[in-house]
């Protein structure tokens, strides 16, 4: 009952929300892609966020930005932003990463970009390639953060 209280009040209010243990918590007005799935985009559980895998999809009409690696890759990755930024954690609270790639051809271009948000800041991480990403993307993006308070 409480957690569809919560995300009634963060509907009314404009705001998206997380999965928090169990229970719904508001986030900020940025626009997040809807899961495409029965998951949550996000897990909070104690300082840990479990940030799902992200596709390039633009928030509004939830598709695919397009065909391009490129322009997919830094789609995902300020989806990601967006989504750390919700639940209050940084860039700087990400502490794992894992990358999945339908080429791994693109690798170089994944690098350039993915060093304009990590750029001083240098989390654990792994590239995959997979033969194939749901709506046909090219990268899928997926973290872990925590915050020590």
């Amino acid at each position: 009952m409480r957690s569809a209280i919560r995300d009634s009040m963060c509907r009314k209010m404009g705001l998206r929300s997380y999965l928090d243990a169990g229970w719904m918590r508001c986030g900020i007005a940025n626009p997040i892609p809807a899961a495409i799935g029965p998951y949550s985009q996000a897990i909070q559980a104690g300082n840990w966020l479990f940030v799902s895998g992200q596709i390039g999809l633009n928030p509004s009409s939830g598709e695919l930005v397009g065909d391009d690696f490129i322009e997919q890759t830094r789609q995902v990755l300020r989806n990601l932003t967006t989504i750390l930024d919700a639940a209050g954690y940084g860039i700087a609270d990400v502490v794992s990463v894992d990358v999945f790639l339908t080429d791994m051809g693109q690798f170089s271009a994944l690098n350039s970009i993915y060093e304009t948000v990590f750029s001083n800041h240098k989390p654990a991480r792994a590239a995959i390639e997979v033969s194939a990403l749901p709506r046909g993307a090219k990268v899928e993006i997926k973290c872990v953060a925590c915050r020590m308070e």
